[in-house]
């Protein structure tokens, strides 16, 4: 049997957009477990608000935050060493992302290029992230806890998202739209963080003879570089029935339902074929 593993987003993927819950994927999520397939969370959330979702989900395998800034890998997973890795804690770190720092500061540089406000999470207080998001306070502070991806919102005028793309690439920094808010990184996406990590995978496979089959699960637009690197792309449908509409890839196959429901049906069928 192929070696599998799956990447998925969470918010509006593997967790309902509304309630946060992964209750409706729960017969996917046990057919991991039962065939130890990896689950590699791959989120634009930080590494603080992750590690909850891991321990609620029972999940040990490595993940990846802030939109590819950060992949964390359990210490010792890996029986070989993670060039220019760095040790955080119980995680060995492969980071690629710009730093909180210097994104905040392109983010009100940009602001007042363009000449309209640009609400960062920086700018922003627990309540206020907890009243976007609908996470709780508790959830919200943790989510102000960034170090690689500031998520912000236009306020006032719909018409400068191209001005906003053309400001942040003139800095070297990358644009994207994720299920609630624009995101402002560094030169870093989902895909290449993805890359990275399946690397290690291949590389701990060595000679084996088994094949190494990845799937990838996303909703957003800012997942489209995770999905267009694995061997089977899945989108879900949003809250309202639809997909994305800027996922465009050959053989992208569409979930036939919204985040976790989706998700559960569309891995389950993958897996009765793998």
């Amino acid at each position: 049997m192929p070696q599998i593993i799956v990447l998925t987003d969470l918010d509006g993927t593997l967790l309902d957009a509304a309630t946060y819950s992964f209750q409706d994927a729960s017969e996917a999520l046990r057919a991991l477990k039962e065939r130890k397939i990896p689950l590699i969370l791959v989120s634009s959330k930080t590494r603080a608000e992750i590690e909850p979702i891991r321990f609620s989900l029972g999940n040990h395998d490595p993940f990846i935050v802030e939109n590819g800034g950060g992949v964390h890998i359990p210490k010792g997973l890996f029986p070989f060493p993670l060039e220019g890795a760095v040790l955080r804690g119980p995680y060995q770190v492969m980071e690629s992302g710009t730093s909180y720092v210097a994104l905040r500061a392109a983010l009100k540089e940009i602001e007042q290029t363009i000449g309209c406000p640009l609400r960062g999470f920086g700018d922003m207080s627990a309540q206020e992230v907890a009243e976007r998001t609908g996470l709780d306070q508790q959830d919200a502070l943790l989510a102000k806890q960034r170090d690689y991806d500031e998520p912000f919102v236009v306020e006032g005028r719909g018409d400068v998202v191209d001005e906003i793309r053309r400001q942040s690439e003139a800095r070297g920094l990358r644009f994207t739209r994720g299920g609630r808010f624009f995101h402002l990184t560094g030169h870093t996406d989902k895909g290449r963080a993805c890359q990275q990590l399946i690397g290690c995978y291949v590389r701990q496979q060595g000679e084996t003879p088994e094949p190494l089959v990845t799937i990838g699960i996303g909703d957003s637009l800012n997942d489209l570089p995770m999905l267009a690197v694995v061997d089977y792309s899945v989108a879900v449908q949003k809250p309202d029935g639809s997909y994305e509409s800027g996922f465009e890839l050959p053989d992208l196959i569409r979930a036939a339902g919204v985040g976790p429901s989706g998700w559960n049906r569309s891995l389950l069928d993958l897996l009765a074929r793998l």
